[in-house]
């Protein structure tokens, strides 16, 4: 997908939500193991739930890979049931040496239908760009993190006081364009955000942390927002979670309605 074509979907449905669909088995609702493919079932009713109100789905591909050969079948069923027009990020936080990367950039823009891949960059330019190779396709890198191990290096001031997380984010910029290149930044950390726009003032960022985690969305948009967005939010638990009975879809469509509705008002800040 296009950057344009992204843009063009944010202000038709009058979203950036991007949901996760991160799935334990633990914790779906009990009548969907009698399915064949509980994961897979359960993700079908999300996007089922949710695809009117998201331009964008995450599925974290840990999830899938921990239940083996069946998870990543899951997984491949998921990505395909996904509509057409949304987003479709494979959070696998990849990075390794060129022919390694290349090899994986394959596995999820040729072997499986995905827009974009989330990417570490702690190896430098030769394991990010295999991923900005792809026509249309793109890489999200790791920038700021909302967990607490970020404190351990991100922050790390280099002799001009440049914290390491700027330094990245400014390096990367280079390797690739605002067509190819998102990055991400915990929700939590909208102060550095602020500061994380002025130094990529026109890439897209990826923003994990709003709902179960805390972050406020009118702190992301009014710190991260472009002319033309210019963010995707990410929300998982607190959607797919939303309910756990027979009927949990309504919740789930409830939740996903909520966060599109603040979206809306602050993107109609954008149109005047």
């Amino acid at each position: 997908m296009t950057r344009s074509e992204l843009i063009h979907q944010i202000f038709a449905k009058q979203s950036f939500l991007c949901v996760g669909l991160d799935p334990v088995m633990e914790k779906i609702p009990a009548h969907l193991l009698e399915f064949e493919d509980p994961i897979f079932e359960f993700n079908k009713r999300i996007i089922d739930a949710t695809s009117e109100y998201a331009v964008a789905y995450k599925p974290n591909t840990a999830f899938y890979e921990a239940l083996g050969v069946k998870g990543w079948e899951s997984l491949e069923k998921t990505i395909k049931y996904i509509p057409d027009e949304c987003f479709i990020i494979a959070d696998a936080k990849r990075g390794d040496i060129g022919n390694t990367s290349t090899a994986y950039a394959k596995t999820f823009f040729e072997k499986l239908p995905c827009d974009a891949v989330t990417v570490a960059p702690y190896m430098g330019k030769d394991s990010v760009q295999p991923f900005l190779k792809f026509d249309g396709k793109w890489a999200i890198v790791l920038g700021l993190t909302s967990n607490e191990g970020a404190n351990d290096f991100q922050y790390y001031a280099n002799k001009e006081e440049q914290p390491l997380y700027a330094k990245v984010i400014s390096t990367v910029m280079e390797w690739g364009t605002s067509e190819n290149l998102m990055f991400v930044v915990g929700a939590t950390r909208t102060e550095q955000l602020a500061d994380i726009r002025r130094i990529a003032p026109e890439h897209f960022l990826l923003v994990p942390g709003v709902g179960a985690q805390g972050g406020s969305l009118e702190d992301v948009f009014n710190a991260g927002a472009t002319t033309d967005c210019g963010l995707l939010v990410n929300a998982s638990r607190s959607i797919i979670y939303a309910g756990s009975g027979t009927d949990f879809e309504v919740a789930v469509k409830k939740e996903a309605l909520n966060i599109q509705s603040e979206m809306a008002l602050y993107l109609q800040r954008l149109m005047r």
